[in-house]
Order: C-alpha cells, then sequence, then structure tokens
C-alpha cells in the first residue's frame, strides 16, 4: 500500500505497507481524498511525537466491514478520534477526551494519507448522494468551526473578531456570519482579504484592531502573536475562543485576564451530523479553499506547496 509516512520529524512516501486489517467492528475504507491542514503540517516540525501515516481529513468508500456488510460500498467520512468507550470522561459523555483514546494520523492510529484506512464503524458517516468528494472532505474542518457554537453563544448583536484567515479561520468566518453577529476577520495576505470579501465578510489588518472592542475573539493562527492580538483585542468580561494547537509554550499575562475577568474556552473537535447537513445545504460551500490537488505518490510536493504563504487546502488523491 502506497501512503506518506512520518518518521524523526521527516516524511517520505513508503510502498511497503500491508493493507490494514479491520478488527471486529471496524471498517476497512478505501480513501478518495484527503486534506491537509495546519496540525499535519505542525506535525511534521514536531508538534506531537509521532510515527506512522499522517492525515485525518479524508472521505472515502468502505470495502470490507466484517461485522456489517451494508456498510460496504457507501461513501463515508470519519470522526477521528478512536475512544474507549468505558474510562470517566467516555461514561459521562466527553467522549472526545477519553483517557485512553487513538486518533487518526495523530495519535497510535495511522490516518488517511494512504490507499486505506480502517476506522470503527460507529466514527462513520454516510455522505450524501449529492455531495460531491470535494466537499465532503471539508467535513472534519467543518465540524471543528461549528463547534465554537456549541461551546458559546454567539448573538446577532455581538462584536466577534477572527483572528486568522487561513485554512481553519476562512470556515469560522462562514460559519459564524450566519448567526448574524457584528463579524470582522483580521488578514495578512491579499488572497486572504478577496475570498473572504467574496461572502461579504469585513477584514481588518492587524495594526487595524481596536483594543478592548470585541465580545468574543476567536483565536486560529497557531502563533504566540495572534494570541497577544487576541488578548489585545477583547473587551472585560469577553470570551476568548483558542481554535490552536501551539508547538511549545506561550507566555501569558494571567493577572491581566483575572483583572479583566476574560472567559478562555479551547476548542477542538466538533460532531460530524451539522456538518454534514451544513454542507449539504450549500449555504456554506468549501471548495473555493482548495488551491491544489496532487496525486498521493507526489505527496511530497503536496505538503510543500500546503506550507506556503496563502495557500489553503491541497487535496491528495490516493485514486490518481
Amino acid at each position: 500500500m502506497l501512503a506518506l509516512w512520518l518518521e524523526n520529524n521527516s516524511i517520505s512516501i513508503r510502498d511497503d505497507l500491508p493493507i490494514p486489517e479491520p478488527t471486529p467492528g471496524e471498517a476497512l475504507v478505501k480513501v478518495h481524498l484527503s486534506g491537509i491542514c495546519a496540525t499535519d503540517l505542525e506535525m511534521v516540525r514536531g508538534y506531537y511525537p509521532f510515527k506512522g501515516v499522517l492525515g485525518h481529513e479524508f472521505v472515502g468508500e468502505v470495502v470490507k466491514a466484517p461485522q456489517n456488510s451494508d456498510w460496504i460500498g457507501k461513501r463515508v467520512v470519519g470522526e477521528i478520534n478512536i475512544v474507549c468507550g468505558k474510562c470517566d470522561a467516555c461514561r459521562a459523555g466527553r467522549s472526545h477526551h477519553c483517557a485512553n483514546r487513538s486518533v487518526l494520523g495523530i495519535k497510535e492510529k495511522n490516518g488517511s494519507f494512504a490507499e486505506f484506512l480502517t476506522l470503527p464503524l460507529k466514527n462513520l458517516y454516510p455522505v450524501p448522494d449529492n455531495m460531491p468528494n470535494e466537499a465532503a472532505v471539508f467535513t472534519e474542518p467543518m465540524a471543528a468551526a461549528l463547534e465554537i457554537q456549541e461551546q458559546v453563544q454567539i448573538h446577532p448583536l455581538d462584536k466577534v473578531l477572527v483572528v486568522g484567515a487561513g485554512r481553519l479561520g476562512q470556515l469560522i468566518a462562514r460559519t459564524l456570519s450566519l448567526t448574524g453577529c457584528d463579524l470582522n476577520v483580521v488578514t495578512r495576505h491579499p488572497q486572504q482579504r478577496e475570498l473572504l470579501q467574496r461572502s461579504n465578510i469585513s477584514t481588518v489588518r492587524e495594526n487595524e484592531v481596536e483594543p478592548d472592542k470585541w465580545d468574543t475573539v476567536v483565536e486560529a493562527t497557531g502563533s504566540a502573536t495572534g494570541f497577544n492580538l487576541a488578548r489585545l483585542a477583547v473587551r472585560p468580561l469577553g470570551t476568548i475562543v483558542l481554535k490552536s494547537t501551539y508547538k511549545g509554550e506561550v507566555q501569558v499575562n494571567f493577572s491581566a485576564l483575572v483583572v479583566d475577568e476574560i472567559s478562555i474556552v479551547g476548542s477542538r473537535c466538533g460532531s460530524f451530523p451539522p456538518a454534514l447537513r451544513l454542507l449539504e445545504s450549500g449555504k456554506v460551500d468549501p471548495t473555493f479553499l482548495i488551491s491544489g490537488r496532487f496525486p498521493l505518490s507526489d505527496a511530497l510536493t503536496a505538503f510543500e506547496r500546503a506550507a506556503q504563504p496563502a495557500v489553503f487546502k491541497v487535496l491528495l488523491d490516493p485514486m490518481t
């Protein structure tokens, strides 16, 4: 099997991996498309120690399901956390924080930058027939964007700032715009501004951000400077939502956070059904973010492309 392999902060193409065999309760999925995200780039830089096949955003087709043949032939997407169902977090309904979880392409589970992958059937969701693969592959990041509104109430009168207009920031902005809030997005590159302005979303540059003004600030840059800007922007009694994962440590003035009574909300994975419904509705079409499509055999070039400034979503196609 062909796959992109990560080991010692270095990626390589391998063609000697066996096709994984699904265990009871799992399915074997033939990958149709997979997306490179910021987390994948950070994994190569050492964000989390992992040896194996990268990738967690995918759409594919079930080709084997030992305990449920009804799944065979279905196009599917899949939630990335494989949970035990037995620990305190799982029993309390917090399975995304399962103490024993593995995570597709991130922790103890080979991912989607391969011809095939396995996942538990309970992690899989059928893709609507009318949804193209190019839209379905965005289900995981769309779910992550929608998770913000599960955690924080956004009202039409709220002033909301999104810091970061990259892959995820663009999706976050479009999902938040559906609330009718007074929304602005901090951009660095003309391409980012152009895409947002096409959707009638207002943009500001970093030096134009007014301090102590915003009810809710979403930080989606993955950088300490992004967090610092979010802290500058949020008003007293406001909320900062962190969608970033940072390598290393970020210096924070906690005394100022206490004095201003700032709420900080960590936000990670989201639920797939709302994301699929939104994608099917067409209210947010993520395909405008596709900056390139490469065969899996050319994944090293694809990663170079994805790491360039102002490049959005780069897709890997194992079918070509």
